[in-house]
């Protein structure tokens, strides 16, 4: 679980880094540890998932929903959007899109000055990779399985993952 936290805040802070270079963020911001992110095989792990993640951003439609989620978005409509990434079943692309959601809303909580959203978003997302996923990453390995099982072919399921979670979305907030 630990791995999965350090992983995550990994992945939201490269995230920040590209999309918004001028904003300075450190794991212990998000909750973690100094130095945490210098092991080269985080490091490897995360680069994976953001090759991953860089496939989703390409998606501007889709961008569009994701950015229609409020930063202060209740758990309950966080965990039925988790729910729904993994409704048929859990791939690597999923848990990005998972990841991805996450650092949309620490992003969002970062830039609207709403600190305090930071560590609840990433307590939901270990809340779902300790109640779903954590057999899953488990049975592959661990973290590192993303750098081993990836391909090319998956990234379809990630693009597919992420269309349904948008959908879900867009349509919870157009009731």
């Amino acid at each position: 679980m630990e791995q999965g936290a350090v992983v995550l805040r990994g992945f939201v802070i490269e995230r920040i880094i590209t999309e918004d270079p001028g904003r300075r963020i450190c794991s212990e911001d998000l909750g973690g540890r100094p130095g945490e992110q210098q092991d080269p095989h985080i490091k490897e792990v995360v680069q994976q998932l953001l090759k991953i993640a860089d496939d989703i951003n390409k998606n501007a439609e889709l961008q569009q929903l994701i950015n229609q989620v409020q930063g202060n978005c209740a758990k309950d409509v966080f965990m039925t959007v988790a729910r729904s990434i993994f409704a048929d079943g859990i791939n690597w692309g999923r848990v990005v899109a998972l990841f991805h959601l996450a650092y949309r809303l620490i992003h969002k909580a970062l830039t609207t000055n709403h600190l305090e959203n930071i560590r609840t978003v990433i307590s939901w997302v270990l809340q779902v990779i300790r109640e779903r996923l954590y057999s899953w990453i488990e049975r592959q390995g661990g973290w590192e399985g993303v750098i081993r099982g990836f391909s090319w072919w998956r990234t379809v399921a990630i693009v597919a993952s992420v269309i349904l979670v948008a959908s879900f979305v867009y349509n919870r907030k157009t009731r």
